[in-house]
């Protein structure tokens, strides 16, 4: 041993490395197999009745784990995102309008799918978010049914409509869809799973039984990825295959302008088809603004059309992806995909989707993460997949107060169901609104504001901080911005006429 040659102590200095990769290699297998014992344990604890649904959903989510420790770096490598090729996302304008006759046979090769998942609680509401009224008292979940009711009636198709909950929206959902019995819609429901949330220290669940309504900290819903296994394990997908549906269009029930379109249907089903593949896959982008900075976006990568969101991208880069030049497009989450694909990806284990780590700390101080998926990461698994660039008004999504603004306002009239722009509004896009969180974040008190909803046909921006009150019949035109100092109270008056003004704490009314 003492004559150790050079070339010996070179190689087992080289050793440290794979040593630590064996290290690591190590705790991944520990941490798997701690991991099934655990979810094996959870099992034993469920309700028999259910031991087979619960078996299939901790088989998906023990694949998740194994693939979020398998993940090392990130998923994407920036120098090798290759440039859209020209016919990668088609221009809306360029679709064809199909013939009248035709449209009734094509709705019934479609399904239609509302991700229903989430709750009210960041504007302030109880239950899911989807019964928030937003317009003439009528909620997401009315003008979705209303809308599909429409279709349903004026072709004399059967478009059905499914929503997928979540353990936290499922209940009141039940509760509410009663009410459609009547109407010409044939209502589904299935859940998304529910997984355990992870004890970032120990990485193992931190449930102890599967009496979920007693622990609810401990779950999750995982994101809308999980759309496609928990529609296959409904039996949902068998069924629509059975009965002959070819597509589904899927999008979050909170997105106003994501609507039946008949141009992209008869895009995906009509014979303009490149050859004989079909599409197989479609995600509908729309141009970027500076307020969408943070939007996901289309790439070409390894010769595939694929989704990047801001989470995969390196720090360094994360300019370049808001850059409004470099990356011209963002995703709505407007979805369509071919059913028959949709089976067989999922059959072939082919599904293979980033995973989105989600940090959270719980109300006991537990530091946890979730395991989430995009329902658009999936693209790159399919064969044929294309962008369609499609109007703004197709993406009208409300996630604050500031969006309920405007959907409330003159700047739309509600037909059948789906919002129009106003005819009066001179630009397509809608004006940028910002309302202080103090007090406007939550519906009720938002409601309390306003004696009735400012006319918005003019406006182009707009910023509230403060206190601030709105008497019936204000005018806003331009940018107007009203903030109230610390303890002072503004109360714009009724008629008021505010056209590029800025209206501060004592009440002085600036010019802009």
């Amino acid at each position: 041993m003492l004559g150790v040659t050079n070339e010996q102590k070179v190689r087992g200095h080289q050793r440290v490395p794979s040593d630590t990769k064996e290290f690591h290699e190590a705790t991944k297998r520990d941490a798997l197999l701690r991991l099934r014992k655990d979810l094996d344990n959870l099992l034993q604890t469920a309700d028999d009745a259910k031991k087979t649904i619960l078996q299939k959903e901790m088989c998906g989510f023990e694949a998740l784990f194994h693939r979020f420790l398998q993940e090392d770096g990130p998923s994407v490598e920036w120098d090798r995102i290759q440039k859209l090729p020209q016919d990668a996302v088609k221009d809306y304008s360029s679709l064809k309008t199909p013939q009248e006759s035709e449209i009734r046979e094509m709705l019934n090769k479609l399904v239609v799918i509302k991700l229903n998942g989430g709750l009210g609680t960041s504007m302030g509401c109880h239950g899911p978010k989807s019964v928030i009224p937003v317009r003439n008292d009528l909620t997401f979940l009315d003008l979705t049914v209303q809308q599909i009711e429409h279709l349903n009636k004026t072709y004399g198709a059967t478009v059905p409509l499914v929503l997928m909950n979540s353990f936290n929206t499922d209940d009141d959902t039940e509760k509410v869809i009663r009410k459609y019995k009547g109407f010409q819609v044939q209502i589904y429901t299935f859940n998304q799973s529910c997984y355990p949330r992870i004890s970032r220290d120990s990485l193992l669940p931190v449930a102890k039984d599967f009496t979920i309504e007693n622990d609810i900290e401990a779950w999750y819903p995982p994101g809308h990825g999980d759309f496609y296994q928990s529609f296959q394990n409904s039996g949902l997908l068998k069924k629509f295959l059975a009965e002959g549906r070819e597509y589904c269009f899927l999008s979050n029930i909170d997105n106003l302008g994501a609507t039946v379109d008949i141009n992209i249907l008869n895009r995906l089903l009509g014979d303009d088809r490149q050859g004989d593949k079909p599409i197989e896959f479609v995600m509908e982008v729309t141009d970027k603004t500076r307020a969408d900075v943070k939007g996901g976006t289309l790439i070409h990568y390894e010769n595939k059309l694929r989704l990047l969101e801001i989470a995969q991208v390196p720090k360094e880069h994360v300019d370049d992806f808001k850059s409004v030049k470099t990356f011209k497009f963002f995703n709505t989450n407007n979805i369509w995909a071919r059913l028959e694909s949709i089976e067989r990806v999922l059959d072939a284990h082919t599904m293979n989707m980033e995973i989105i780590v989600n940090n959270k700390t719980l109300d006991n101080g537990m530091r946890v993460i979730q395991l989430e998926t995009a329902v658009g990461a999936a693209m790159k698994c399919f064969d044929g997949g294309i962008g369609i660039n499609v109007p703004r008004s197709r993406f009208l999504p409300v996630k604050k107060t500031s969006d309920l603004l405007l959907v409330m306002s003159n700047l739309y009239s509600l037909k059948y169901g789906s919002l129009v722009m106003s005819p009066q509004r001179m630009f397509p896009t809608t004006p940028l609104v910002k309302l202080g969180d103090n007090h406007f974040s939550k519906v009720k008190e938002f409601l309390g504001r306003f004696a009735n909803i400012p006319d918005l046909i003019e406006l182009d921006h707009l910023t509230v901080s403060g206190d601030v009150t709105f008497g019936r019949g204000v005018s806003l035109r331009g940018t107007v911005i009203i903030i109230a100092n610390h303890g002072d109270r503004i109360d714009i008056p009724a008629g008021a006429i505010l056209e590029n003004k800025i209206v501060s704490g004592n009440m002085r009314i600036l010019d802009h």
